[in-house]
């Protein structure tokens, strides 16, 4: 017994006292581990924004490489619209003009058999002046 106190309450005392001053040491580590975890966990939400934010971003390229994709496939379609109805006057300029030279062709035999024809009176004539001529004479 010391000071009138026995050794179970003189031991209880002052575990109560270690712990007693290793409860602010202990509460002090746990504050520091709560603020270290807020830490880590704030790190991981903006990492996973981030993250996001990239996955948006590939999500706005990728949409706008499909709209111009879209863009590209109908330019060619129409391109190539435009190609047969280019082919198509151009094969009916070709025909058109088959049929005014066929119409030329057809006016020079024309004109050539109406040369012929007048070079034939022509003649027809000549012939008849030369006998009257000759009748004359």
């Amino acid at each position: 017994m010391i000071n009138g106190h026995n050794d179970a309450e003189v031991r209880g005392f002052a575990e109560d006292r270690s712990s007693g001053e290793a409860a602010p040491e202990e509460a002090e580590q746990f504050r520091r581990q709560a603020e270290e975890a807020r830490e880590v966990r704030d790190q991981h939400r903006e990492a996973r924004e981030t993250h996001r934010q990239e996955r948006e971003e590939l999500r706005r390229t990728a949409e706008a490489a499909r709209v111009a994709s879209e863009e590209a496939r109908n330019a060619s379609e129409m391109a190539r619209t435009a190609s047969e109805e280019s082919r198509g006057a151009t094969d009916a300029e070709r025909q058109g003009m088959v049929d005014a030279m066929r119409a030329t062709a057809d006016a020079l035999n024309a004109s050539l058999e109406q040369m012929k024809a007048v070079e034939e009176m022509r003649r027809t004539l000549r012939e008849i002046r030369d006998v009257n001529t000759l009748d004359s004479n």
